[in-house]
Order: structure tokens, then C-alpha cells, then sequence
């Protein structure tokens, strides 16, 4: 399984603070069986750009690397493979953004996209289109669960563009969502999941617990099926852009 969504870079952003606390977090993924961790630090294009952003990505990641090398997990497993993306904060002109592209996950077209917590505008479903039929990009909307208080035309609108969608763990876990959660996915609506760790207490790894919730109530199946979806379109969106 794939962990699209996850903080655990240190010190680029509100995840984790530091190299110990990214070995912890690695370490609980291996624990849960997770083969692969989606890397997606924050993007602000008002306080960032491209460049400096993908530098301080890279040097984080080197750091965490090099002490992976040093240590193996605690169950004596295999950490995750990593890849490299961004959560990128949605803006008025996204869609006409110069090195969106760089901003996908490593080696595809698919790009974590983080919609606003204000009211959305139907000018914002439209560039979210945009980007997707005209761009070469595909969007995946970041945790849809916190955007369903959004006014439901707009987020029906939303959910019938040709995107992707990537729901949290917690959405699985609490109990006044779990049925919804599991309703949206088994109907489609959701193909990523996400941990959106940030650390190793209030926002931890726990898309273990969440797939443990999905496979009682789908079957093991319906996880093995998903899984393989999963990866089948990172496949089919590998980029000839890089």
C-alpha cells in the first residue's frame, strides 16, 4: 500500500522537526507494512517558489537517506521507498503557473493539490479543470473529507471532474465518519489514502489502523485491488516532462 499523503521531511515545513523524528516515522510505516511513502512538504506559491523549494526538499531527503543507511527498522523489516512530491496549496492562477510541473510527484504528472479552507468559488472548480485537460497534469485533491462542509453543488462539481481523490486515515477512524469513508471509497469516489503525518503524536502514521477498518469491512481484496490501482496509475502517469 501507499502512503500518498505524509509530512515527515525534516525541518521544510509544519512536519517533522527533525531527522530522529523522520527515522520514527519511517520506522512506523515499516511496522504497519507500508511499501511506499509519498514525500509532500507544503508548497505556498505566495512564500515559496520552484526552485528554493525543490533544493530544500532535496536536502532534507539527503539527510534522511543517509540515516536510513545507518539503521534499519526496529521489526527488521525494509524501510519504505520514498518519492518525492508536494502538497501545493491551490491559488488564483495556478493552472498558468510556471514549474507546476516540478511540483508532481517525482517522475509523473500527478500533482497533491490542496484546496482552500475558504469558500470555495465555481472559478475555482473551473482551474482545477483546467489544469487537468489542459496542463498534461492530473490533480489529486488532498483529504476531500475536510472540504464535504463546502457548499454541496460546488463540491459535487468538484468530485465529477476527471481528477483523483486522496482521503486521510483519520477519516476511516473516527467514528461519526468511518461509514461515509468507507461509503466514498467502495463507490470510487477515493483512490489515495493518506496518513498526512506530521509527527509522531498528534498527527502520527496511522494508515495501518485505517486499512486494518477498510479490510474488515471491504475485505482484504478490495485493499490488494486498491493497492494495485494505486500503483497501476502512478504507471500510467509517468511523465515524459523530466
Amino acid at each position: 500500500m501507499i502512503d500518498f499523503h505524509s509530512h515527515f521531511l525534516p525541518g521544510i515545513d509544519d512536519g517533522s522537526e527533525n531527522v530522529s523524528m523522520s527515522l520514527s516515522m519511517l520506522n512506523a510505516w515499516s511496522i504497519q507494512g507500508i511499501d511506499t511513502v509519498v514525500a509532500s512538504p507544503h508548497f505556498y506559491a505566495t512564500r515559496n517558489n520552484p526552485e528554493r523549494f525543490l533544493r530544500n526538499r532535496e536536502a532534507a531527503y539527503n539527510a534522511v537517506r543517509e540515516a536510513m543507511s545507518r539503521y534499519r527498522p526496529s521489526n527488521g523489516g525494509n524501510w519504505p521507498d520514498i518519492m518525492l512530491g508536494a502538497e501545493v496549496y491551490f491559488f488564483n492562477g495556478i493552472s498558468r503557473y510556471e514549474g507546476l510541473h516540478d511540483l508532481c510527484l517525482e517522475g509523473t504528472d500527478l500533482l497533491l493539490l490542496e484546496m482552500p479552507f475558504t469558500p470555495w468559488t465555481s472559478r475555482m472548480i473551473d482551474e482545477v479543470s483546467i489544469i487537468a485537460s489542459t496542463t498534461g497534469i492530473m490533480p489529486v485533491a488532498a483529504h476531500i473529507e475536510r472540504y464535504l462542509n463546502q457548499p454541496k453543488s460546488l463540491v459535487n462539481a468538484f468530485l465529477d471532474l476527471d481528477i483523483y481523490i486522496q482521503s486521510n486515515a483519520e477519516f476511516f477512524l473516527e467514528r461519526g465518519t468511518s461509514r461515509k469513508a468507507l461509503k466514498m471509497l467502495k463507490k470510487g469516489v477515493v483512490t489515495f489514502l493518506g496518513s498526512d503525518a506530521h509527527n509522531m503524536g498528534s498527527r502520527s502514521v496511522n494508515i495501518g489502523p485505517a486499512l486494518q477498518v477498510i479490510s474488515k469491512s471491504l475485505g482484504q481484496d478490495f485493499v490488494d485491488d486498491l493497492t494495485a490501482r494505486q500503483y497501476d496509475i502512478i504507471e500510467q502517469f509517468k511523465s515524459n516532462y523530466f
